[in-house]
């Protein structure tokens, strides 16, 4: 880290100018602090910041998180808001707006032409499903449930680590939160893999095959892009079985007044892995190495019979408790 300070005379304030070399060594929450704890010393305070060029999204989400433990809040929060906690504590909106659009790396190379499923609202998403198109289909509608499943486990682990009486368990509740949230994020992502999945296979079928070469190239991208389309809806049911982990917690350690939300994310959370299966096992059906294929059913099969164990787990807990 290197910096210099001087007097600003026609403002009055005195101003530090940090270049930091290796985020990796000292994070710009870090600097921010350090700058902040000197200034205290000498009997004066920081009024803001501003960041010249771009920054990595991990450093933003890195410093929300900091921010928001120093405030014993659960960091289990959207990307969004870990950005928004950054931008407030960090100052960096005092003297004029922050848009993370510009000024975060990430954002600002990111393709906008293509239209994600997970940008739609909610109602756009729900008849852009019901049209003639074919996708998106189950596998994208099983990844959803998913994500609404873990997203609800991830709040009632959010309320509880605010309950009122509870603030010896903040960061318990937190580090529940902050696993919802990685699996809810990754369902998210699911939505669009499997229907960019399902698209490749129409894509293939619709490679010339006029010729013998062009017939081997069509028939091994057939396969290639259905094997992506049997992958995208079994990590579906992985992450899906994986939130039981996180339900399972909040309905029997979780604020009491939330459990029929952790009921209802178990059955998010088991529809969208039987769900996801039966993509599996369509898409298998076609595709030539007929070892691998069968060893994704068998293990697929093994994944289900687990959520549906799970789930009624869940809700047992849940009834005793409504």
């Amino acid at each position: 880290m290197k910096g210099i300070g001087w007097f600003i005379e026609e403002f009055g304030i005195a101003q530090v100018s940090v270049n930091l070399t290796n985020i990796a060594v000292t994070p710009l929450h870090v600097a921010f602090d350090e700058v902040c704890e000197r200034a205290r010393d000498r009997g004066v305070r920081v009024t803001g910041s501003e960041l010249v060029g771009l920054i990595p999204l991990a450093s933003m989400l890195d410093a929300g998180r900091y921010f928001l433990r120093k405030q014993q809040r659960s960091t289990g929060v959207s990307d969004r808001e870990l950005i928004k906690i950054a931008v407030k504590s960090l100052g960096l909106d005092e003297l004029y707006p922050f848009k993370p659009e510009e000024k975060i790396i990430e954002y600002a190379i990111a393709d906008t032409s293509k239209k994600r499923l997970v940008d739609m609202t909610v109602e756009a998403f729900v008849h852009e499903t019901a049209s003639e198109s074919p996708a998106p289909g189950g596998g994208s509608i099983a990844a959803s449930m998913g994500a609404m499943g873990a997203a609800l486990a991830t709040m009632v682990a959010n309320l509880s680590s605010h309950k009122r009486g509870w603030d010896d368990r903040w960061e318990e509740f937190s580090d529940w939160a902050v696993k919802g949230k990685a699996i809810h994020d990754e369902l998210l992502r699911l939505i669009d893999e499997d229907t960019d999945a399902f698209n490749k296979i129409m894509d293939a079928f619709g490679l010339p095959k006029g010729s013998d070469a062009e017939k081997q190239v069509r028939s091994q991208a057939i396969q290639d892009a259905t094997k992506a389309a049997i992958e995208a809806p079994f990590r579906v049911m992985q992450a899906a079985m994986r939130s039981f982990e996180v339900i399972m917690a909040m309905a029997e350690q979780g604020n009491p007044a939330s459990v029929s939300d952790a009921g209802v994310a178990a059955l998010c959370a088991r529809s969208a892995v039987l769900g996801a299966f039966m993509n599996v096992r369509i898409n298998t059906k076609d595709f030539k190495d007929r070892e691998w294929a069968d060893q994704i059913v068998a293990q697929g099969q093994e994944i289900q019979d687990g959520a549906i164990a799970q789930e009624r787990a869940v809700l047992d807990v849940v009834e005793a408790k409504l």
